[in-house]
């Protein structure tokens, strides 16, 4: 494995950035939910949200990605709980290693 990200895993990072900061991550899951707002006194669950994406992507032997789009699935699932006090219908519970910070 590379000692550094490869440009698909950086790439992938930038573009969850990217929808976060443009209110589209995990489209259509939080249509109409402004995350923005709940998120504005409580700069910690931003950052759980990005280790949530960090921890469910998955890298094959190059370092490159293999799961981004179930990452940011998994990412939008927790803005979408802690927004609304409630998981998405038919979605399963968190992880306890999906939300984990190191």
């Amino acid at each position: 494995m590379p000692s550094h990200l490869t440009p698909g895993t950086s790439g992938a990072i930038r573009r969850f950035a990217g929808w976060v900061a443009q209110g589209s991550v995990g489209h259509p899951l939080l249509t109409g939910i402004d995350y923005w707002s709940e998120l504005a006194d409580s700069p910690s669950q931003m950052e759980t949200c990005f280790a949530v994406f960090a921890n469910v992507l998955e890298l094959d032997e190059t370092g490159n990605p293999l799961n981004e789009k179930h990452a940011e699935h998994r990412a939008a699932v927790f803005l979408y709980q802690y927004c609304t006090g409630s998981l998405p219908p038919g979605e399963p519970d968190l992880e306890g290693w999906e939300v984990e910070l190191h």
